[in-house]
């Protein structure tokens, strides 16, 4: 999860034209698509599972009934290539895209979307890929053994914070590592 120095990983007003808000702009994300070769190692651990779950607004800019039309941020061959499994109120029919990703709509709530991702990955790893509240709830349910984050030098100041609503954790650092663009951390419960 890409976080601001102050833990954001989204601003305020995310939009069609400004996922992250208007603040962030795409600035949490440049180490990966302006200095990806710099940065292989995470971008490979980001898209090494064998299945994901993400929450509604890391999926689609809209709130309540499906745009049918909309199929995701990433074009038709999404880096994620397994099953993604979408937390929302709102049923859709899963998305099969290029490159082996299909998007599958959950309605049961976090522990659903685990188990069908479970299920998915056999024994592979299952990556919460964001954003922030989803993963707060994973986090608060004790869902999550490792948790990599990548903190982009500046701030935000408000938005969707990690860890908001989340107990006391204990973790302890496994890795760090240092870039002009970014500081990844990967710490285990």
């Amino acid at each position: 999860m890409a976080v601001s120095l102050d833990g954001y990983s989204a601003g305020h007003d995310q939009s069609l034209e400004h996922p992250f808000g208007p603040l962030a702009g795409e600035r949490l994300h440049t180490w990966m698509f302006e200095h990806g070769d710099a940065h292989k190692t995470e971008v490979d651990a980001i898209v090494g599972a064998g299945a994901y779950i993400m929450g509604r607004n890391m999926f689609s800019p809209g709130r309540g009934e499906w745009d049918l039309d909309w199929t995701g941020w990433w074009g038709d061959n999404p880096p994620y290539h397994g099953p993604v499994f979408v937390l929302t109120h709102h049923a859709r029919d899963p998305i099969p895209m290029e490159g082996g990703t299909t998007f599958h709509f959950v309605t049961g709530g976090i522990e659903s979307a685990l188990e069908q991702a479970r299920a998915a990955a056999g024994d592979r790893d299952i990556s919460i890929t964001g954003g922030a509240t989803t993963l707060n709830e994973y986090l608060a349910a004790g869902h999550v053994d490792e948790l990599r984050l990548h903190v982009v030098p500046f701030t935000l100041g408000s938005g969707t914070r990690v860890f908001d609503g989340v107990p006391p954790i204990e973790f302890s650092s496994t890795s760090v590592r240092h870039t002009p663009e970014v500081t990844h951390v990967t710490l285990r419960r």
